[in-house]
C-alpha cells in the first residue's frame, strides 16, 4: 500500500484556499491545516478525518511547533493573501506572504528532511521572473507595476515572496524545491480546462481569466503527480482558462 501523502496548508479559508482544501481531502491527502484564530473552514471538511487544524498566527506560531506540523509532510501549500479591503491592504503585516513564505522554507531546512519538500505558492501575474524572463512585458507596463509596487504593499509582499525563493532558496536547495503558480483575474467556477505556461500570456490591459478551482487543481497536481511537478518546479507558472469557467 502506498503511503499517504501529508500536506501543510496555510491560507485555507481563502476564497481559493477553500478549494485547495476541499480537493486536497478528496483526493484522500492528509491535510494540517494553520488558521487564524477566529476563522473557520467548511463543516463537511471540518468532519474530515484526514483534517487536522491548528487555530494559531503562523508568523507568531514557536519555531518548535512549527517544525513539528512541517515534520513528515510531503508538500506545503501557502494560499495566503491580503484581503482586499483598506485595513487588508495597507495595514500590518504588510510583508505577510514573504514572512510566511520565509518562516515556512527555513522550518524545512532546520528539520534537514532525507527527501526535499514541494513547497507551493500561491502567486499572480503582477509578479515577475527573475533575470528579466518575462519579456513579453512591455516597457510602460513595467514601469506601471513598478509604481504600483511602491504603492501598493501587497504587489510588493507578492514580488518579494517570489523573489526569496528564485534567488535565496534557488533550484538546487537540498531540502527545499518549490513552485510559484502565477494565476490571471481569478473567477469563481468548477475545474475545467486549463493551460500553463512559463511565461505571460496576457497583458495587464488584456489580461485572461483563471478559476480558483483550476488553480487548486494544478496545486494538487503538483503535490500528486511526480511528471507535474518535475515540469514545474523552480518555475512560475502561469494557469490560464481554455475557456469560460461553468458557474454552478
Amino acid at each position: 500500500m502506498p503511503r499517504q501523502q501529508a500536506v501543510l496548508l496555510v491560507g485555507g479559508t481563502g476564497r481559493t484556499g477553500r478549494h485547495v482544501l476541499h480537493q486536497l481531502l478528496e483526493r484522500g491527502i492528509s491535510v494540517r491545516a494553520i488558521v487564524r484564530p477566529g476563522r473557520k473552514l467548511a463543516p463537511d471538511a471540518m468532519a474530515n478525518p484526514n483534517l487536522t487544524v491548528l487555530e494559531a498566527s503562523l508568523l507568531s506560531l514557536p519555531d518548535e511547533q512549527l517544525q513539528r506540523h512541517l515534520r513528515g509532510c510531503d508538500a506545503v501549500i501557502s494560499c495566503l493573501g491580503h484581503v482586499l479591503s483598506p485595513t487588508g491592504i495597507f495595514g500590518p503585516p504588510r510583508d505577510l506572504v514573504t514572512r510566511a513564505t520565509s518562516r515556512l522554507c527555513r522550518g524545512i531546512e532546520v528539520l534537514q528532511p532525507g527527501a526535499p519538500i514541494k513547497f507551493i505558492l500561491m502567486s499572480s501575474v503582477s509578479v515577475n521572473r527573475a533575470g528579466g524572463l518575462d519579456a513579453r512585458r512591455g516597457l510602460l507596463e513595467r514601469a506601471f507595476l513598478q509604481v504600483l509596487r511602491g504603492v501598493l504593499p501587497p504587489a510588493q509582499d507578492n514580488q518579494r515572496a517570489a523573489d526569496f525563493l528564485q534567488v535565496t532558496i534557488g533550484a538546487s536547495n537540498p531540502f527545499v524545491q518549490w513552485t510559484a503558480v502565477r494565476p490571471d483575474s481569478l473567477l469563481q467556477g468548477e475545474v475545467s480546462a486549463y493551460t500553463l505556461h512559463e511565461g505571460l500570456v496576457s497583458s495587464l490591459n488584456a489580461p485572461g481569466s483563471t478559476s480558483m478551482a483550476n488553480v487548486a487543481h494544478f496545486m494538487c497536481e503538483l503535490v500528486t503527480n511526480p511528471k507535474t511537478w518535475a515540469d514545474w518546479k523552480a518555475k512560475l507558472p502561469v494557469i490560464i482558462n481554455t475557456a469560460a469557467p461553468s458557474v454552478p
